[in-house]
């Protein structure tokens, strides 16, 4: 299963590194795709939970805009 989430709020490496930390720790996720550019993250795992992953976002400090 991969959810592509669009986020905004994320410039940097750092950005990076902090939006695949949160998701990392999340039950079923298994890897983890960050595209600074276009606002993008791709989540691969099982049994993904839109508002598990939306809420890991937001926790880390960004804001999720869609999930598809």
């Amino acid at each position: 299963m991969v959810k592509v989430l669009m986020v905004e709020g994320m410039s940097c490496s750092h950005c990076e590194m902090a939006v695949k930390k949160a998701l990392g720790e999340l039950e079923g996720v298994k890897d983890v795709q960050v595209d600074l550019e276009n606002k993008k993250v791709e989540v691969n795992g099982e049994n993904l939970k839109d508002e598990k992953l939306k809420e890991a976002i937001e926790d880390a400090g960004y804001d999720v805009v869609e999930i598809h």
